[in-house]
């Protein structure tokens, strides 16, 4: 039995944003039911109960949305006890909610320092940039909310990480987003380049982010965290951690950068079971928590159809110098072609850019990483 990591929808799509490149909103609208309600105690109940007869070792859930604290905070004082109940011994159990900030406050801010919960924060920088898209319902921007929220669980001593999306705007910024990050002092760093509509010709959404832009982006913001390594500040931001660590010779901690799909037991609100956030949608729907064991879904030949589709790689990506580490990026952005077959990554450009230019940099990264390590 493996090291299980599940990741819950308990507020289904439901949201008290309304984000512009929310791409969680399109894909529920490409499902025959949109919202499916809040997950219930007692369906969660039996998504531990399975999770814990399947893991070993340890065992993950990660609430998303959707919002995930419109579940409420009773939710997740019930999901602990319950974590607890069914634990077994030598499996370590580890909680993360990703949120938008909007409803936390001080008995959230308790809760999650008490019981260890890792928060992932969305803020895309300044006022300015992040009021662009990620708004209320009314249009207003969230941002002066989101940096209460920032306070707060500063007071409480909460581990967190911050989530930047990159949009067309936001990469032509990296440098104000990133010199306000670290006016800030946020030390753990996540940015994830927006998604546009599926079924939709890319390039049409103001947000819209081009391969020349995430290109550009990404070699700004590796120059930026390098300026700062070289000093002696380490700044953890996601991918640029999962290339340094490649290139030791480890595996990707990111799903996205494996270059290959692996079943991430998503589950929404009405206990659907899927193999990716990105593709909750009713055709790869493996099954119903309660219904069918875990190890059975992710045996199931929807599942295998899902992991096989992933492992095509166009000849093109295999004849290319930077593919050991590109790996063709997530299969989210490939481009499908006439008859289905996946082909480059809409991002190409922007990945054989950066690992051209910023090789012997990278190297340098590691070596740097590894002097320090050798020396504490």
């Amino acid at each position: 039995m493996p090291a299980v990591s599940i990741l819950i929808k308990p507020a289904s799509s439901a949201c008290n944003l309304q984000c512009k490149y929310c791409f969680y909103r399109d894909v529920a609208n490409h499902r025959e039911k949109s919202y499916e309600g809040m997950l219930s105690l007692e369906m969660m109940e039996t998504v531990i109960a399975s999770a814990m007869e399947y893991a070993e070792g340890s065992c993950s859930f990660a609430f998303q949305g959707g919002e995930p604290t419109l579940a409420g905070l009773d939710f997740y004082q019930r999901v602990v006890k319950l974590e607890e109940r069914y634990r077994r011994p030598g499996v370590e159990i580890h909680n993360a909610i990703q949120t938008n900030g909007i409803c936390v406050d001080k008995a959230w801010a308790e809760f999650f320092a008490k019981h260890h919960f890792l928060v992932g924060l969305s803020l895309d920088g300044p006022a300015e940039l992040h009021d662009r898209n990620r708004t209320f319902p009314d249009g207003k921007g969230s941002w002066s909310r989101v940096m209460r929220s920032v306070q707060i669980l500063e007071k409480f001593h909460v581990d967190y990480n911050i989530l930047c999306v990159v949009t067309g705007k936001n990469a032509r910024s990296i440098q104000k987003i990133y010199q306000f990050f670290k006016k800030q002092r946020f030390q753990w760093l996540q940015f994830i380049p927006c998604l546009e509509p599926l079924d939709q010709q890319r390039g049409l959404e103001p947000y819209h982010l081009s391969a020349e832009e995430y290109g550009d982006f990404l070699i700004q913001i590796f120059d930026l965290w390098f300026q700062d390594l070289k000093k002696g500040h380490y700044v953890s931001v996601r991918h640029i951690d999962n290339w340094v660590s490649m290139l030791m010779g480890n595996p990707p901690e990111a799903c996205n950068m494996s270059g290959r799909c692996s079943i991430q037991f998503v589950i929404e609100g009405d206990g659907g079971v899927y193999p990716c956030d990105f593709y909750v949608l009713d055709e790869w729907r493996l099954g119903t928590v309660g219904k069918q064991p875990l190890e059975e879904m992710e045996r199931s030949e929807v599942a295998r159809r899902f992991v096989e589709q992933s492992h095509r790689v166009p000849q093109r990506c295999k004849e290319c110098p930077v593919c050991p580490i590109c790996r063709n990026g997530c299969r989210r952005d490939r481009e499908v072609l006439e008859g289905g077959e996946i082909d480059l990554n809409y991002y190409c450009q922007a990945y054989f850019s950066f690992f051209t230019q910023r090789k012997r940099e990278l190297y340098q990264a590691v070596q740097l990483i590894l002097n320090r390590q050798r020396n504490l």
